[in-house]
Parts: C-alpha cells; structure tokens; sequence
C-alpha cells in the first residue's frame, strides 16, 4: 500500500545494496581515513576499468615518495584467518593488470610504485574496528612491465 504524498517523504529509504557490499564500502571508509590521518593523499577510491578490474583505493605516500595501490579488505572477526590471506594470485594479477591501466589512463609516471594491503576487522555497528596496513604486501610480479 502507498502512502498519500506527505507521509510518503517520512519514510525512511533503505540502502539496496547487499550486506557484505554495505560493510565493504563502510570498511573501505575506514581505510581511508586511517591512511589520510598518517600523510596519505587520497587520489582515487574505487577506481574501475571495466567490469573485472577495480583499485579501492590509489594513494600517494608520504615518505619515500609512491604511488601506492591498496587494496581493503574487511571482515567481522578473523575466525578464518587474516583478511589479507583473501588476496590470492587471481586476486594480485587483477590489481596488477588494473594497476598498469591506471597508469596508462593518467600517463603517470611515478618514480615508485607500491601494493599494500588495508585489514579492518569490525562491524559498523561494532566497537572500533582493528585496522591493519600491510606495506609492500606483493609485487607487480614477474609477467608485467611498466608502461615507460
């Protein structure tokens, strides 16, 4: 049944996306403020080439001076283990081939290049979520070159 016109607009509107795509983007959030309160520039947040590739988050590092792609990973609790063992080699040979795109796209060219991951293990509702920065965490790997 549909409400007449004025009680229509006191409804409140629900967020469509599923769960886990809610605490993603709530732990993605997490991520960034956690890196922006320690020198990190924010230049992109899910940054998307395509419908397979996607960056969550492109920073560019303090010091010594990077471009660093990060990848975010959240769970409730770690009763299956780390976050970051979710980044498998499927997983590191997608953020790679989105990497070189990205750089492709903007003509960068930075001195450094860098592949972190971002654990935040908690719930929105929760108390204050662990968040964990893997540096380096892996490299391009052997099969990829660099566009310049």
């Amino acid at each position: 049944m549909r409400l007449p016109w004025p009680f229509s607009l006191l409804r409140k509107k629900r967020d469509a996306r599923p769960a886990a795509h809610r605490a993603g983007a709530w732990g993605e959030q997490v991520a960034a403020d956690y890196l922006a309160r320690r020198g990190y520039r924010i230049l992109g947040r899910n940054v998307r080439f395509g419908s397979r590739g996607e960056l969550d988050l492109v920073v560019r590092s303090p010091a010594p001076d990077a471009l660093v792609f990060v990848e975010v990973k959240t769970r409730r609790n770690e009763d299956y283990g780390r976050p970051a063992s979710a980044v498998d080699r499927a997983k590191r040979r997608a953020l790679g081939r989105a990497a070189l795109r990205y750089l492709h796209r903007v003509k960068a060219k930075p001195a450094h290049i860098r592949f972190d991951v971002v654990e935040v293990v908690g719930q929105p509702d929760g108390p204050e979520p662990v968040v964990r920065h893997v540096e380096s965490a892996f490299s391009l790997g052997p099969g990829y070159r660099l566009p310049w």
